[in-house]
Formats: structure tokens, C-alpha cells, sequence
């Protein structure tokens, strides 16, 4: 049986008599800082020189102070930067400010997992992360909700550091949903499956193959769009709510059947096998080796995928038919 904590389950004053540094302010360290701010902690925020955040954290009611002087004061410093800017922030003094006593603590556990971060024996080192995007996790816990979490413990050097996680998942709001206990292991190698083989690397590959399909035999772009994407999210909603049966449930008879008829035909052995070949490069660090050379190679092959996804036919269809559709909220960020 799992392990899952609740408000009940947490002392929410170990986390409230410690200084806390939140390194990052981005999806998840904005949503981390306000929360905890708000259950009562000493939280400050530390950014790079000349960090478009600033302004926003600071606006936001925050002090803000730079990387290295933010972790110098806390004795929680809480790693939120992206996993890619994590061992430069590493190596660039912020492992001379981990003294001993302090914690460490990550939203995820890539960098300890695969040995790119090596924390001193004498902090404790944990991870807690919300199960959703920030500004879900920070609306939520406005509404006096919460997202589910995770805690794992990599190091406990106190003898209390699964106390303090689950303090600091209870500031955070994730407690009032329930936090599951995992490791440092399970949390990051799960969690590079579930984004490669299903929710990014899997829908969106399905979706660009199928709208292909339709496309190259004849029918509509347009209309192949509306079929294989912008319906997903009516499919993806009706699965979140009550899970698959549900959806299942709630379509057509017809679809129904086809769902159990086509899709293992689509999602079938050699798609069980792939999945298989990429769990197995996750678990051996495979994956890693491989993402760390190609960012700190310059990111040229990134770049090209990157640019011949946003290049494909479908994304043109996509944004002539969102401009007819007021009611979608529509993203104003410009693409770099």
C-alpha cells in the first residue's frame, strides 16, 4: 500500500521556524514562495543578476536577493531553477553556502538521481513536488484547496528530514490533497516516462501522426485538426474527471467500440516494446547522459527539433483556427 499523507500528518511549525530560500521563480517557484509565504514561512527568493522575475516576485510582495546570498541566509534552500541550470548554480557557490544542518530540497529529483548534484552527508536532502503546474497549485491553495504531492527523502541527515518534507508539502497546500510518499528514484525516473512515452513525447507524436494520416489521404487539414487534436481535450478532461471507463461511458457507443478494437492496434507490441527500450534508458542514465551533452554541446539538435515541430502543418492549421474560437484562451507568450 502507498504511503499517503494528509493536513493531519504534518506539523505545519517545523517548516514555519526555518528561513527558507526558494532558487527560481518560475512555474513551480512562484506557486512554492507564495504558498509557503502565505502558511506563515520566512521565505525570500534567489534569482540571478538581472532576472526578468525580479520585478514580478518583488511586485508579488517577495524579497528577492540574489542566488547565492538568498541560500547564505536560509537553512531551507529549495532548488527550483530548470534542470538544466541546476549544476551551474551548483558549481557557481551555491554548494559552498549548503553548510552543514541545512536542507537541500528539490521539485524533482534529476540532478541528485543521476549524480550531477552530490550534496555534503551533513544536510538533509528532499524533494517535494506538486502533481500539477504552479498556477494550478497556487490557485488551488487560494481556494483553500490543494493539488496532490510527493515527498521522497534522499538524505536525512537530522533524523528528521521526512518530518520537515512533509512540513514543508503542508505549507505548500499539497497535504489538504494528500502527499505520496516515493523516492528520489521513482519520482524522477516515472516521471521522464510519463512525459517521453505519454503525456509530451507519446499525444503529441499520435496526434501529429494521425492529423498526417488524414491529411495525406485526402481529407481537410482543417478537419483533420478538429479530429485528432481539438477534440483530445474533451476526451483528456472526461478521463481526468472519472477516469477511463468514464470516458468511455460518456462517448458513443460507436467510438467505444472502436476504442477497444483500434486502439491496440495503433498502441501494440511494438509500441509496448518502445516504450519498454525508453523505461530502460531512463533507468540507466541513458536518457541523461544523453540530454546533459546535447545542452551543454550547445543544444543544435534541439534547436532543429524544436523548429521542425513549430514548422509542421499542423501548428499553421492550429492558430487560423484558434483565432476563430474567442472562447479559448490563447497564449500570448511569443514562441522563441
Amino acid at each position: 500500500m502507498a504511503t499517503i499523507f494528509y493536513d493531519q500528518d504534518a506539523d505545519l511549525s517545523l517548516i514555519q521556524g526555518r528561513k527558507v530560500a526558494i532558487l527560481g521563480y518560475g512555474s513551480q517557484g512562484h506557486a512554492h514562495a507564495l504558498n509557503l509565504r502565505d502558511s506563515g514561512v520566512d521565505v525570500r527568493v534567489g534569482l540571478r543578476p538581472g532576472s526578468s522575475s525580479r520585478a514580478r516576485a518583488e511586485e508579488q510582495g517577495l524579497r528577492v536577493l540574489d542566488t547565492n546570498d538568498a541560500a547564505a541566509e536560509a537553512d531551507v534552500i529549495v532548488v527550483l531553477a530548470p534542470d538544466t541550470h541546476q549544476k551551474g548554480m551548483w558549481e557557481g557557490g551555491l554548494a559552498e553556502h549548503l553548510t552543514g544542518g541545512k536542507a537541500l530540497v528539490f521539485g524533482h529529483g534529476f540532478n541528485v538521481h543521476y549524480g550531477l548534484i552530490s550534496p555534503p552527508e551533513d544536510v538533509d536532502v528532499f524533494l517535494v513536488a506538486p502533481k500539477s503546474p504552479g498556477h494550478i497549485a497556487r490557485r488551488t491553495y487560494e481556494q483553500g484547496q490543494g493539488v496532490p504531492g510527493l515527498v521522497a527523502v534522499h538524505q536525512d541527515a537530522s533524523g528528521d528530514a521526512l518530518e520537515l518534507a512533509k512540513s514543508y508539502a503542508a505549507g505548500l497546500g499539497l497535504t489538504r490533497a494528500g502527499t505520496l510518499q516515493t523516492t528520489f528514484a521513482e519520482e524522477t525516473e516515472t516521471d521522464l516516462f510519463g512525459e517521453q512515452a505519454v503525456l509530451c513525447g507519446g499525444v503529441s507524436h499520435l496526434v501529429q501522426a494521425g492529423f498526417e494520416t488524414l491529411v495525406e489521404a485526402g481529407y481537410q487539414p482543417e478537419a483533420a485538426y478538429f479530429e485528432c487534436l481539438h477534440e483530445l481535450k474533451l476526451i483528456v478532461d472526461m478521463m481526468y474527471e472519472g477516469g477511463i471507463s468514464w470516458m468511455r461511458h460518456s462517448v458513443s457507443t460507436t467510438a467505444e467500440y472502436g476504442d477497444y478494437v483500434s486502439g491496440p492496434r495503433v498502441i501494440g507490441d511494438e509500441s509496448r516494446a518502445a516504450m519498454k527500450q525508453v523505461l530502460a534508458e531512463i533507468q540507466d542514465g541513458t536518457f541523461a547522459r544523453q540530454f546533459v551533452a546535447e545542452i551543454e554541446g550547445g543544444g543544435e539538435t534541439f534547436a532543429t527539433m524544436r523548429k521542425a515541430g513549430r514548422d509542421h502543418e499542423i501548428e499553421r492549421v492550429g492558430r487560423e483556427l484558434r483565432g476563430m474560437m474567442p472562447f479559448i484562451d490563447t497564449p500570448t507568450e511569443e514562441l522563441e
